[in-house]
């Protein structure tokens, strides 16, 4: 067979997908099925680990059916999944002892308060590039350490594994040979070294990790195994792993310094391309690592917690729309918010405020509010925090951006993407295939397997869709902005516990 074929999986916060992309860069099959979200307290966020697994199954053998192919014509597996959300399970049975700690939970809000009044938050700053907050994966497994009885002590004879989804799935798929991450996922636990490449001795002694838990650090494109022959019925290399958001920054082709890229899914991520300087950023931004094949590139990222998930709360939460889609002409019925803002703050804030405290707030309300006016609200606010974090980037990294590159399912939104360029008075480029967190990760394993030989060709095979051109004034945005940030200060350390 002349076209080779990779098994892209891209697990997210919402759902387990499956694509089938072919060596030129083509979407031949999808799969999708979401999974249950748990919320057993306030300001908690759960998954069953076991059902991101089946449903992640499910869809890759899915997938490979609705190409028309075996699982002999598949060259290679990549994975991009949802980060820091955290899984601590039996090395032996395979079996997870407690519910996974998903990236927007904040139990252990505390915990990070009493951290930064001992002074740990400028060592982690310095080692990992990161902020001290409950996002990310250390103190969750921490938590669940210290709260399933014995398991502290199993972690520590070595009998219990952790790792981030990516990690998981890759132990599952393989039959449990591989406990294996690599850099853009490792450097998102709090407890990585970004520049060292490492687990870092002192930050696990500080977060009561136990050394025998941590999963073995493999380059983002690499073969780091096979499938277990049961899974496909024959076994297919597992050569690529990357965070959903570097894999989407790949698949985007930002390979060089000051190009960056926003996705927009559950929360939006944004993140700029700073290439081999790591940026440290005054403004609360996190600098990560990216996930190039045989480069320490690293990024400038900002993180905002929820976006599609607003749309999914007027929709399950409040009743307002029977479909996510519905939101766009709804919105777009309104020639504006009506002095609406509403701040998603569900689980708090993330860059630049970083307010683990803040909770969600919706002001100006008035007689005259419509459903319509709250829509658009909704919408303005994913625009309006991403605005903040490219202004903030520019400032820290020193650069102009001239375009922002997006990706994720809420790019179909056509008043969304209008609002978004408005705000950040750049064009927004949307590219012909919007899947790029799963086109990242299958080439990231195409190359891994000679099926791309170098980025100039994985570049040249990147494709415009449409630009969407800033309409609003200066002083327009600047009212927004404005707006938006006095919605913001009502919204700050409201949660009490």
């Amino acid at each position: 067979m002349s076209t080779r074929y990779l098994l892209a999986l891209d697990q997210g916060t919402a759902s387990s997908r499956a694509i089938v992309f072919d060596s030129e860069a083509r979407m031949c099959a999808l799969a999708q099925r979401e999974f249950a979200q748990h919320f057993p307290r306030p300001g908690w966020v759960e998954h069953d680990a076991m059902e991101i697994w089946s449903t992640q199954l499910a869809v890759a053998r899915e997938a490979i059916s609705k190409a028309q192919l075996q699982a002999r014509d598949i060259a290679a597996i990549g994975i991009a999944n949802q980060r820091e959300t955290t899984v601590v399970w039996d090395h032996t049975t395979g079996v997870p002892i407690a519910p996974a700690i998903v990236w927007q939970d904040r139990r252990t809000t505390l915990v990070c308060e009493q951290l930064k009044q001992e002074g740990l938050e400028p060592l982690v700053r310095a080692k990992t590039g990161l902020v001290l907050d409950p996002y990310f994966s250390a103190t969750k497994i921490a938590w669940i350490l210290d709260h399933v009885a014995g398991a502290r002590a199993r972690a520590e004879r070595g009998e219990l594994a952790f790792g981030t989804i990516d990690t998981w799935l890759a132990y599952k798929l393989s039959g449990g040979a591989i406990h294996a991450t690599d850099p853009s996922n490792g450097a998102r636990t709090l407890l990585f070294d970004i520049e060292q490449n490492a687990w870092d001795e002192d930050l696990l002694r500080h977060f009561r990790v136990p050394r025998a838990v941590m999963p073995e650090i493999v380059p983002s494109s690499g073969v780091l195994g096979h499938t277990a022959a049961a899974v496909f019925g024959t076994p297919i290399a597992i050569a690529g792993i990357a965070g959903d958001q570097q894999s989407a920054l790949f698949g985007q082709a930002c390979h060089q310094a000051g190009m960056a890229k926003n996705t927009y899914g559950t929360g939006c991520f944004m993140l700029l391309n700073t290439g081999t300087k790591r940026v440290h950023s005054n403004a609360g931004l996190l600098t990560t690592r990216t996930a190039d094949p045989g480069r320490h590139h690293y990024a400038l990222e900002g993180s905002v917690f929820v976006a599609g998930a607003a749309v999914q709360w007027l929709r399950d939460g409040l009743g307002i729309i029977a479909k996510s889609a519905d939101i766009e002409p709804l919105a777009a019925s309104v020639p504006d918010a009506g002095g609406v803002r509403f701040v998603p703050a569900f689980t708090g804030l993330g860059a630049p405020y970083w307010d683990a405290r803040a909770r969600g707030t919706m002001i100006g309300l008035t007689r005259g509010t419509t459903a319509a006016h709250l829509a658009r609200a909704v919408l303005d606010a994913i625009a309006l925090q991403s605005a903040e974090l490219l202004e903030a980037m520019q400032r820290d990294a020193g650069l102009t951006l001239t375009e922002l590159r997006v990706d994720g399912g809420a790019t179909a939104n056509k008043l969304l993407m209008q609002v978004q360029a408005d705000l950040l008075g750049v064009p927004v480029i949307r590219p012909a295939t919007l899947e790029t967190t799963a086109l990242g990760t299958a080439y990231l394993a195409g190359f891994a397997v000679g099926v791309w030989n170098g980025l100039d060709q994985i570049s040249s095979q990147w494709r415009k869709a449409d630009e969407i051109v800033p309409m609003m004034t200066p002083d327009q945005r600047g009212q927004m902005l404005d707006d938006w940030r006095r919605a913001v200060a009502r919204s700050r350390d409201w949660a009490t516990d």
